[in-house]
């Protein structure tokens, strides 16, 4: 069986540095916050190339922190993508905003900035851009829409841990920017995790009391927070794995090369590499008419699939009283029909990749 994710192999490399990581925990006893947190806050930001990281318990929780910080409030707007998880979306109504849900860039399937404008009303007051399948959205033309009206940006990089635009980290290009690290992540923890980047001290420290129970200091609360620390031990686990991340995003775009070289003329559709920037390439999707049956396809010759993401987040029966249908977001809903994803982690070999495209090309003459 090829898996679509090997976790195991990943441990079985950094076993050693990850027991030493986690024994400094357990000798201090410091499992909630505590040193390893703060050493991994200050190392992320820097690698993020922004001046603050907040660690908290995961990446909805870091997008619904960002928000509240920001200002939003009940009866704004806050303008997305919902060909994404449905976090994005759930987090803007966690502080009881509205999602409006612009489509989305045929070739890259992140949020098209062209479409933007038209969705901004007097209520609207940030856009939260999703880095896409570890390929950063078109910021400039967003950033200077956001400019032009005076509204936020806050990055939902879940999927785009080093990934860059134009020389620039995901994670520095908007006002705040969201970080998951669950465990499947280019960056994942050993458990739930994630974390908030900006370059403003005041976000820093609103961040850092709103997930602390409100906290200023022990048993002093400024406002109603929320318990969304991190743990020691994640904190821990993501110092060692940030040192190799660079080595598996490498890995993963020579990984990447070699699945479009051979499937070049496989049947299928590639979402592009946009030349703006360098992609991380946390899963590498295909398109095609008939991705259910390839995926069967796949199973049945031990090759696991993933789907992201077969509803998109404006078709889901949660966000029904928004009044989307089918036919609002073509390229979207296309997208949500057609998107596979094939086998990606640093540590697979390129024998599985030929394996994995053998089977892909082989389809279209069953």
């Amino acid at each position: 069986m090829i898996p679509f994710v090997d976790l195991k192999a990943q441990y079985s490399g950094i076993k050693q540095e990850i027991d030493e990581a986690m024994s400094r925990v357990f000798d201090k006893c410091q499992f909630v916050l505590g040193d390893e947190v703060e050493a991994f806050e200050a190392e992320f930001a820097a690698y993020c190339q922004a001046k603050h990281a907040v660690g908290v318990n995961s990446g909805t929780s870091a997008l619904h922190l960002a928000l509240l910080a920001a200002g939003i409030k009940p009866g704004d707007e806050v303008i997305t993508a919902s060909f994404t998880f449905v976090a994005t979306a759930a987090a803007i109504r966690y502080a009881g905003a509205t999602p409006v849900f612009v489509d989305v860039d045929p070739r890259s399937l992140t949020i098209d900035a062209s479409n933007i404008e038209a969705a901004i009303t007097p209520r609207t007051k940030a856009i939260l851009p999703v880095h896409l399948y570890g390929q950063c959205v078109d910021m400039g033309p967003l950033l200077e829409i956001a400019r032009s009206y005076g509204l936020m940006v806050i990055e939902d990089a879940a999927q785009a841990h080093g990934a860059e635009y134009q020389n620039r980290r995901a994670g520095s290009l908007g006002d705040l920017a969201c970080f998951s690290f669950y465990p499947g992540k280019n960056l994942g923890a050993y458990g739930e995790g994630g974390a908030i980047t900006t370059n403003d001290p005041a976000y820093d420290k609103a961040l850092r009391v709103l997930r602390d129970h409100g906290q200023t200091a022990k048993y002093h609360h400024e406002v109603i927070g929320y318990n969304y620390r991190l743990e020691g031990i994640q904190g821990a686990v993501l110092r060692v794995k940030l040192r190799h991340l660079d080595e598996w995003n490498d890995a993963r775009r020579r990984l990447a090369a070699m699945y479009r070289e051979l499937l070049a003329d496989g049947g299928v559709e590639l979402v592009e590499e946009m030349s703006y920037g360098t992609p991380v390439y946390h899963v590498f999707p295909i398109l095609t008419d008939h991705r259910d049956a390839m995926a069967e396809h796949l199973k049945t010759s031990a090759i696991a699939t993933g789907i992201h993401y077969p509803v998109p987040v404006h078709l889901q029966p949660a966000f029904a009283d928004l009044g989307y249908k089918a036919g609002d977001l073509p390229i979207t809903e296309r997208a949500a029909r057609q998107t596979l994803s094939l086998p990606m982690y640093p540590e697979l070999s390129k024998e599985h990749v030929s394996i994995v495209t053998e089977f892909v090309r082989g389809f279209g003459k069953l």
